[in-house]
């Protein structure tokens, strides 16, 4: 594991303060069986390269069916989590900040991905763009850049009201959504209530919308190979509320 000093201030207040908790009240099952799924079958032989890895969440589970899986996270604390996971502590990890794919020049993976919005974690447009160019430098040949997106339309609908996260019989999680349409961002505001304690939390995040997003990988060298209306890989169609966009190296 190597270490970026500069990646400091990039790293969110939530994987730091909140990484003990987090599988607990974002990982669901079902979801992350069918993106592990999917990547599995976009892999090849791999080595594979998940940007913004975390916990381990979806790396595990896909390092379990054989395949040779890196990561990078600016988060020493959710790389922690992963470590402390059956397998974790063998999954190679880079601590740096994943627009800049700080891996060595010569590294090259058949499948580079992210999952659960992280891509728009980076809130520049240079900074999304440069993931692009960096992530077409590491591609091997016939390799593809993967990872999903909210529908800006559809995210503007769910700013509306409040969602329940997570629920039991000693927490509640809540969100709700505020956009900034001046400046294409919105923010996740969740509030925590567990053993009598209300905490909140709060992520930022700059949305792009399709054809913003394949603009940017036409620039890096990469084209829309595939565009999906969820992990499971249904249609995506007019109602679709985020898609699953796969690039590949034209």
């Amino acid at each position: 594991m190597t270490s970026d000093p500069t990646t400091q201030d990039r790293r969110p207040h939530y994987a730091v303060e909140f990484a003990d908790d987090y599988d607990r009240w974002f990982g669901k099952p079902g979801v992350s069986g069918a993106t592990v799924d999917a990547l599995e079958g976009l892999a090849g032989e791999g080595p594979v390269l998940e940007l913004g890895i975390g916990t381990g969440r979806i790396a595990l589970p896909l390092r379990a069916r054989g395949l040779d899986v890196h990561g990078i996270d600016a988060s020493e604390a959710m790389v922690g989590r992963l470590r402390a996971k059956p397998g974790g502590v063998d999954l190679p990890v880079t601590i740096g900040d994943f627009s800049r794919v700080p891996v060595p020049e010569r590294d090259v993976f058949s499948l580079v991905y992210l999952a659960a919005g992280t891509f728009f974690e980076l809130r520049e447009q240079a900074d999304q763009a440069r993931c692009f160019a960096q992530v077409a430098q590491h591609l091997a040949p016939g390799g593809v850049f993967v990872f999903d997106s909210h529908v800006p339309e559809a995210l503007a609908v769910a700013a509306t009201g409040s969602q329940v996260v997570s629920e039991g019989d000693d927490h509640l999680v809540l969100c709700y959504r505020r956009i900034d349409p001046s400046v294409q961002r919105y923010s996740s505001h969740y509030v925590i209530h567990e053993n009598d304690r209300t905490r909140q939390m709060r992520v930022e995040f700059r949305y792009a919308g399709a054809g913003e997003l394949d603009l940017m990988a036409r620039q890096a060298g990469l084209r829309l190979k595939e565009r999906w209306g969820s992990w499971a890989g249904a249609p995506f169609t007019r109602d679709s509320t985020y898609h699953v966009s796969v690039y590949e190296s034209r």
